[in-house]
């Protein structure tokens, strides 16, 4: 049996050469090339950093986990081969209490862990702030996307509305996109809402989407960290146009995101569309009219 000093000796090299090929990796791949980040590694929000660090380190004990089962079986099966000589069945039922203790209480653990850590970080996104910088209502509708501005000018609710991509012979988008603007490092709160089936709303670069449901309103709650452009889509088969169902999202100055609402209400895009605009009829599970129960609660 090797010493402790034999193994510390053999270990040690491992270690530094683990340590030498991350301090060689760059942002990017340490992120597991997740989009998101620029090149230095800046986050496009506040908790784009905790989805990629989740999703890189389970692959990596995964790896860890397949790269040890792979190799354990590659040795069994050279080692137990049938040799030259060999005739019948080897022994079908045997124990070894230590290995099936073993095989049964590390995935136990490997299981109880990704769960943990798992349910640490969605309960961090799914915290919604109490009183955010800025609200804003994203209505999902067969094939596009409308976004309101709640209370944003003097308390007065702006919007704007999109229609599908329209794409040319080539398949090349030709037409604006609905676009959603947030003014950078601000708490920013949406509600996400749907007219007519479920969508869902995903931001690509911001590494988590949320559906939005038929008569239950969903609520994401984060901070841009980061200017730029961002591409958006629905991620949930709703029909014919799915595909078509694009958006983008800028993320901008203060000053550049306040010039925006006021050239919405400049141009008389004022006050709540959501309701007035919506396709269904009914509230689902319930039989009831979905405008009576509006005007209920108005009352």
């Amino acid at each position: 049996m090797p010493s402790k000093r034999r193994i510390r000796w053999a270990v040690l090299p491992i270690g530094v050469a683990t340590a030498a090929v991350l301090a060689g990796c760059t942002p990017t791949e340490l992120h597991g090339f997740l989009p998101g980040f620029t090149e230095d590694g800046q986050a496009a929000t506040n908790h784009t950093d905790m989805v990629a660090g989740l999703w890189v380190n389970s692959w990596i004990v995964l790896l860890i986990v397949g790269v040890i089962t792979w190799g354990l079986m590659g040795w069994a099966a050279i080692a137990y081969r049938r040799r030259k000589g060999q005739t019948g069945l080897p022994v079908q039922l045997r124990y070894n209490m230590p290995i099936e203790i073993f095989y049964t209480i590390v995935p136990l653990i490997l299981v109880v862990g990704f769960f943990a850590f798992t349910a640490r970080d969605q309960t961090i996104l799914e915290t919604q702030y109490d009183d955010p910088d800025v609200e804003i209502t994203a209505i999902g509708k067969q094939w596009a996307w409308d976004f309101q501005y709640d209370g944003a000018t003097d308390d007065e609710t702006v919007w704007s509305m999109g229609v599908q991509a329209q794409t040319d012979a080539r398949g090349d988008i030709i037409n604006e996109l609905p676009t959603l603007y947030l003014p950078v490092d601000k708490t920013v709160k949406i509600k996400l809402t749907s007219r007519d089936v479920i969508h869902s709303f995903w931001i690509i670069d911001f590494l988590y989407k949320k559906d939005m449901y038929i008569g239950k309103d969903n609520f994401w709650s984060f901070t841009p960290t980061r200017e730029g452009t961002y591409a958006g889509k629905c991620a949930e088969l709703c029909g014919d146009y799915h595909s078509m169902m694009l958006f983008n999202v800028k993320v901008v100055s203060d000053a550049e995101y306040e010039d925006y609402l006021d050239s919405l209400r400049d141009a008389g895009q004022t006050g709540d569309i959501n309701d007035a605009y919506d396709r269904l009829q009914n509230l689902p599970g319930t039989g009831g009219s979905a405008n009576e129960n509006v005007e209920e609660v108005d009352h």
